[in-house]
């Protein structure tokens, strides 16, 4: 039989009345009835408030409550005009595998806390829980456009969670819910965990739910040190109970979707790095999301000795850490630097359109010490030592009065320079904070002077204290402002905030009435002001090619990966499974698209002819040019794929890739579609 008496019409969801404004590349669960439209638009676009053609969308944090002594942020103090969605930060895993934000009491931050002497912060009787969940409902009726997300995971409950003490419980959290001991998927425990998220969701009147698990990955002592005692034996299956984890929860939100005939949606924080990318496969999980959130900030700090910017937005070919592993230099890598937001961005843009990735930024600084060499800083060193017992060796980090925001591990103070960018406001404008007290720092005193820098081949500002040899990483208008430019210019969803309470705005009346900066919305606002008046974002997933007109049931895909530190170069096998009842004759043509965020470097080990048509070329200084490169390789002429059969094909990519995306199989000149 000729394979093209197989071949179908290509499918078009959009014929479907039920899927009506759905997303392309959202993932179909199959459940009727998902009332898609009261969140999309009919051109799969989310519907957003205050005027914004691009989501703001601010994570809000439990812990800064005024109750020990230090600045509170409250709910009220949100710029609820100027931001499209909230994510609250954080619910955890329990140890009977459910959400849960804890018992009810007095104390409970998010459903027991009252603020008394806060006349904005007032409950709403009209709920039965207090604390923060009760105003965000308060806050979400007058602005009832922006939508809240529940935040379940974080560095610190990933793998485990506060008791009423306050005390860790290490139960495993995300790891032994998702994956059992012995390496396979804990079908139970996910779905107990699913079943409780809905539960949650109806309960306190969220949105949706937002997964930041840090981190299902396979690569070796990554995430928490406290989880690796639960990560590690079970490494080998995480990535794939991920991925289970995320099908079940679109699932399991879908059919309460249709019950209520409310649409909740499903989103990750997901890493910007490509060492933990490296162990995440493909990051095949991420068609089950509405959108995804790059976490694309630490991407330098005090946790090994390479001085640079926590968050800058594009490579400029010197960044120290890079170069010190010859990155630059080595042919693997073609001079691709991945250590800034426009490769992570990339990355992601191989699996999904622009308009479903949003970009993360830093509300805070991170910095070191006794830095030796670079320029004002910039990639230079700061010496090593031991940072926690167990852990590798650190760099040298800012403490004291460039360290208010005390990051602890294990009960001690992590030096880093951690810091909100109003305490950095202020330190560049020389003055000295009337808040110091309540972090502890009394005695304090600014010495030398913060000089404020800006690269522009970076996209990245810093202050640098030659008097102290002190590197202070920051985000400020002039940087947000430019990554705003890159959003809208990109076509991309929108921007994420880590985190809102360290935003600023500058008050003349405090501090002895000689001002000051302090909590603020200024760079929330530049932000607004800039997606008030842009173009909506992109919602189309072109290729390099056209789709066909017709596809034919084949199905390729990528599968046995090497673990962590074995999968380099990347070399996954591609499943490519004839289910036709038809032979694919040899010279065959596959193609298909890898994002730019990989060298356009891609070898196959069987031999088979392979080329690649470079959507960018050369090192990434100032930006990536393309999303895609195109791959055509050509099955020999003296093979042949028999119906029923599948070819295994070895790969190798030099750096992680999303996806592959749109593939298709040429047989006899005719371009088919398959499934992948």
């Amino acid at each position: 039989m000729d394979i093209s008496q197989t071949a179908a019409p290509a499918n078009n969801p959009t014929t479907n009345p039920n899927q009506a404004c759905r997303p392309a590349g959202l993932y179909d669960s199959g459940v009727q009835g998902i009332p898609y439209c009261t969140v999309y638009d009919s051109n799969g676009r989310e519907k957003l408030p205050n005027d914004s053609k691009r989501r703001i969308i601010g994570y809000f944090t439990d812990w800064r409550t005024g109750t020990n002594g230090k600045p509170k942020y409250l709910v009220n103090d949100i710029p609820w005009s100027n931001i499209t969605h909230i994510n609250y930060a954080f619910a955890y895993i329990d140890g009977s595998n459910q959400v849960s934000v804890g018992a009810m009491s007095p104390t409970n931050k998010a459903i027991g806390m009252q603020w008394p002497g806060e006349p904005a912060a007032a409950m709403d009787p009209a709920y039965s829980y207090k604390g923060h969940f009760n105003l965000l409902n308060k806050f979400k009726k007058q602005h009832p456009g922006v939508k809240t997300l529940v935040s379940i995971g974080g560095w610190a409950e990933t793998g485990g969670y506060p008791d009423a003490s306050g005390n860790r419980i290490s139960s495993g959290g995300f790891y032994t819910m998702t994956t059992n001991a012995d390496g396979t998927i804990n079908h139970a425990g996910i779905n107990t965990f699913a079943n409780s998220v809905v539960t949650f969701l109806r309960q306190y009147g969220f949105d949706g739910a937002d997964i930041d698990y840090e981190y299902p990955t396979t690569m070796e002592q990554a995430g928490n040190p406290l989880d690796w005692a639960a990560s590690t034996p079970r490494r080998a299956g995480l990535n794939a109970s991920y991925v289970e984890l995320l099908k079940v929860l679109r699932t399991k939100l879908d059919q309460a979707s249709a019950q209520d005939g409310k649409y909740y949606m499903l989103t990750i924080a997901s890493p910007a790095s490509s060492y933990l990318l490296r162990g995440m496969e493909t990051s095949q999980g991420l068609k089950y999301l509405d959108y995804v959130n790059i976490m694309s900030y630490d991407l330098h700090g005090s946790w090994n000795e390479f001085v640079g910017p926590n968050a800058a937005l594009f490579d400029d070919g010197k960044d120290g850490e890079l170069a010190a592993a010859g990155m630059y230099t080595s042919p693997d890598y073609l001079g691709m630097g991945h250590l800034n937001t426009d490769w992570a961005y990339h990355y992601m843009r191989g699996m999904m359109q622009a308009g479903r990735i949003n970009v993360g930024v830093p509300y805070y600084t991170r910095g070191f010490k006794n830095v030796q060499g670079g320029t004002n800083g910039l990639w230079g060193k700061a010496a090593t030592m031991n940072c926690m017992p167990g852990e590798f060796k650190c760099g040298d980090g800012a403490i004291g009065i460039d360290n208010i925001w005390h990051d602890k591990v294990n009960g001690l103070e992590t030096p880093g320079g951690y810091s909100p960018m109003w305490h950095a406001m202020n330190l560049e404008n020389e003055i000295r904070g009337s808040y110091l007290n309540m972090f502890g720092l009394p005695q304090a005193q600014i010495v030398g002077t913060y000089n404020k820098h800006f690269d522009s081949t970076l996209v990245a500002s810093w202050l640098w204290n030659p008097q102290k040899n002190v590197f202070l990483s920051t985000e400020d208008a002039q940087s947000i402002t430019a990554k705003a430019d890159y959003v809208i210019q990109k076509g991309i969803g929108g921007i994420m905030i880590w985190e809102l309470s360290g935003d600023y705005d500058f008050y003349p009346q405090r501090n002895n009435g000689q001002g000051e900066y302090f909590m603020g919305s200024t760079l929330t606002k530049i932000i607004h002001n800039k997606f008030k008046t842009a173009a909506p974002y992109s919602n189309v997933n072109s290729g390099t090619l056209p789709p066909p007109a017709s596809t034919l049931n084949v199905k390729a895909e990528l599968i046995q990966f090497p673990l962590g530190g074995n999968n380099f170069p990347v070399a996954p096998k591609l499943a490519l499974t004839n289910n036709t009842n038809a032979v694919i004759p040899g010279g065959s043509v596959l193609q298909f698209d890898i994002p730019t965020s990989a060298p356009s470097r891609v070898e196959n080990w069987n031999g088979y002819p392979i080329t690649v048509t470079p959507g960018h070329t050369g090192p990434n200084v100032g930006g990536l040019q393309g999303d895609f490169h195109r791959v055509t390789m050509t099955i020999p002429e003296y093979e042949t794929i028999q119906a029923g059969q599948t070819k295994l094909i070895q790969m190798a990519f030099f750096l992680p890739i999303s996806g592959p995306t749109n593939y298709s199989l040429t047989v006899n000149g005719v371009r088919y579609g398959i499934q992948y």
